[in-house]
């Protein structure tokens, strides 16, 4: 499937390690695209709109499949974004020449228009900063910063380097300490991700399932930098399939964090302890 040949492909080729992404905004901003690939998701702006992080593949291996859209349904996943959003320019990070243009091929995209080599934007000593970082620390920077959240959670205020948590109307936000995970950067700046906006976000989703009548208890631990262990225990309401209904709720919670926030949730598990119910369902006992 060859698509719009309109479409100005760049490429921005760089090591692994070496900051493409951490400066891949810069990049797109200069040459006025809005449209990001980076390894194996598709960004508009600074939101996800399609695909998935290589980095979450099992296997070296697996995350080379994955950054080169070799799945059919990654590539049908990705087509399916071009079509809908139309871009008419889109920068893919790479890290070398025939990488981009393997990608460029296997998505059916016109020829590359420009590269730009990592080295053309960053210092000796920037890159090698950004590899001590990768090899000692493991981050690894996804081109999607966090302030997503401030669009569904009005109750926090972020600044470039903390989350604040208002008290209630009126009173002075307070900081929340802890750190659940030292989070991807940000375009306008660095910050940290409390565990609370975890916590929150997770209990926001569950209040939306009729099945799920209250949270009774939410614990968030960190894996040691990989991401969130979340724990929630719940009363269910009386007259629906608990096993589906939290097994769907899982399923959604986990991804509309993991899109929220850009980190990777390493279990969510939701454990019913109680059970609502209705005064209408009472007789049915």
């Amino acid at each position: 499937m060859l698509l719009d040949k309109k479409i100005k492909v760049y490429a921005f080729v760089g090591p692994s390690g070496t900051g493409k992404s951490y400066r891949a905004q810069m990049v797109a901003s200069e040459k006025n695209i809005n449209f990001i690939i980076d390894d194996g998701l598709l960004i508009k702006d600074n939101e996800v709109i399609a695909g998935e992080s290589a980095k979450k593949a099992p296997t070296k291996i697996e995350t080379v499949k994955h950054a080169l859209f070799l799945r059919e349904k990654e590539k049908e996943e990705m087509h399916k974004a071009f079509k809908k959003y139309k871009p008419s320019s889109l920068l893919i990070l790479g890290t070398s020449d025939g990488m981009v243009e393997k990608i460029v091929k296997n998505l059916g995209l016109p020829e590359i228009t420009e590269t730009i080599y990592i080295n053309d934007v960053a210092t000796e000593q920037e890159m090698q900063t950004a590899r001590r970082i990768r090899v000692t620390e493991g981050k690894h920077v996804i081109p999607v910063p966090t302030f997503e959240i401030k669009k569904d959670f009005s109750g926090y205020l972020l600044d470039p380097l903390q989350i604040f948590k208002s008290k209630g109307k009126g009173e002075k936000p307070y900081i929340s300490e802890k750190s659940i995970i030292r989070p991807t950067f940000s375009y306008l700046g660095n910050f940290t991700i409390s565990d609370i906006v975890f916590r929150q976000i997770a209990e926001t989703l569950a209040l939306k399932v009729p099945a799920i009548h209250k949270v009774l208890r939410t614990r968030v631990e960190n894996s040691g930098g990989e991401g969130p262990i979340i724990y929630m225990e719940v009363m269910v309401t009386y007259g629906f399939n608990v096993i589906d209904a939290l097994k769907e709720f899982k399923e959604k919670a986990k991804r509309e964090i993991e899109n929220l926030t850009a980190m990777n949730v390493v279990s969510l598990d939701v454990v019913a302890k109680s059970v609502y119910i209705p005064e209408d369902k009472k007789e049915e006992i």
